[in-house]
């Protein structure tokens, strides 16, 4: 494929071709490379934050982070966004096998769940945010279910944190420094198969 079809944004029959033929050792061996990568220490911190201490109940909550330049909590919005972009880009330009990738990217799927309700504004500001992700979780009816049982999953999650930091907040605060009450309110992981 030329790099002007790319450019043009001809994802389709690239993807066809990856999906239509069968997963390759080729595939396999980027699936583990992106293993490999998200077990890399800095990772593991970025991915941690995103998956368990991280729920944003805005697109403010997202955009504050994402203009926290330099902090820690940008770096590793940064960092797991564009992993998952990197790898989404991948299946869409046809280098991955896309069956193969769904079968391994589940923590892919939770991280669109978690930032979905609020794409909307937050693409006003950051208009290519988990854009090449979506593409990749809506293409096919299995994605859309997957996607359809985590945000199921999530508010489920959402309606218990809300409910524990309500019961927190009702106990007046007692003896509880605030930092404790915000630790223990936010650091919740959710599964993402």
């Amino acid at each position: 494929m030329t790099s002007e079809s790319r450019s043009s944004g001809d994802q389709t029959s690239d993807q066809t071709s990856a999906t239509s033929r069968g997963a390759t050792t080729g595939d396999a061996q980027i699936i583990l490379q992106l293993y490999d990568l998200r077990r890399d220490r800095e990772m593991r911190k970025a991915r941690h934050f995103i998956s368990a201490e991280f729920w944003p109940e805005s697109a403010e909550d997202t955009l504050r982070v994402a203009r926290a330049y330099p902090s820690a909590e940008n770096t590793w919005l940064r960092q797991v966004t564009s992993y998952w972009e990197m790898a989404a880009s991948f299946v869409l330009r046809g280098a991955l096998h896309e069956g193969l990738f769904f079968d391994a990217s589940g923590e892919m799927f939770c991280v669109y769940a978690k930032f979905r309700p609020f794409l909307t504004e937050i693409r006003q500001k950051l208009p290519y945010f988990l854009l090449t992700v979506e593409k990749v979780v809506m293409n096919t009816p299995e994605g859309r279910k997957r996607l359809e049982r985590l945000d199921k999953r999530l508010a489920r999650r959402r309606q218990k944190l809300a409910e524990r930091a309500a019961t927190l907040a009702g106990s007046s605060a007692s003896a509880r420094p605030k930092q404790l009450v915000q630790k223990k309110r936010t650091s919740e992981k959710i599964d993402c198969r």
